[in-house]
């Protein structure tokens, strides 16, 4: 799972699919797409149009919690729509009703098992919501997708993450975090680069996933230009302090 990805949220119509085809030209191998995006043809038509392999490009999309009970029309729905035989990870998008968590959950790794889909996980889940599903099945989610950015870092919860096997991967990095911050503009200038580059660089640095989205050209590019310069420990120290 790369850890800088690609998110769609927002990103629909014509202007979804260019915003995709860019990402995958710009050198994007992770697309984040969910059912109540209302993309997953576009992303799908942009995956076929690239060019690119569809193995070397690992797809996320998402169940709605009002979908419980209707899991595999789901998955099948959106496997049309992205005009693939599976995804590389499908997510519970929020928590579902009270109670209904581990069935749903218990689905999930059903279709997993019928190769459907190759990881199963979710989105917006509580530390002990997590528990819950381990506890009652056994197979912990592979992934948790929670809004993130350094605003928001809670070493506690990274922490419980990283105890259970479960990888954190944010969304909101730039909705989350004040980008005039004059650390965050300090290091930028240091190292040469944006501000945004700088929280996507801590992303990373912590081992973090992370999806900014975009659909403007110059930006898309932007943000996944961040592997050519590292954040030593006493910058990534005091981005970690602007959660305060």
């Amino acid at each position: 799972m790369p850890l800088v990805g690609f998110g769609t949220w927002q990103a629909t119509g014509r202007a979804g699919y260019d915003a995709v085809r860019t990402a995958l030209d710009v050198g994007y191998r992770h697309l984040d797409t969910a059912t109540m995006y209302g993309n997953e043809a576009e992303v799908g038509r942009a995956v076929r149009d690239s060019g690119v392999p569809r193995e070397d490009i690992f797809v996320t999309t998402k169940l709605p919690p009002d979908r419980a009970g209707r899991e595999r029309e789901t998955l099948q729905a959106s496997l049309t729509a992205l005009d693939t035989p599976y995804v590389d990870l499908w997510l519970i998008h929020w928590p579902p009703s009270a109670g209904e968590s581990v069935e749903v959950w218990r689905e999930f790794l059903a279709l997993r098992d019928a190769g459907l889909t190759r990881a199963v996980g979710v989105s917006n889940y509580s530390t002990g919501q997590l528990d819950e599903l381990t506890d009652a099945t056994g197979e912990t989610p592979a992934v948790n997708q929670i809004r993130w950015g350094p605003a928001l870092y809670d070493p506690q919860r990274a922490a419980e993450h990283r105890e259970r096997g479960v990888v954190l991967e944010g969304y909101s990095p730039f909705k989350t975090t004040d980008l005039t911050d004059p650390v965050l503009t300090r290091i930028a200038g240091a190292h040469g680069v944006t501000p945004a580059q700088v929280v996507l660089r801590w992303h990373v640095e912590h081992g973090f996933v992370v999806i900014p989205k975009s659909v403007t050209p110059d930006r898309i590019a932007s943000n996944f230009d961040v592997f050519g310069f590292a954040l030593p420990a006493d910058e990534l120290a005091e981005i970690d302090a602007l959660a305060g």
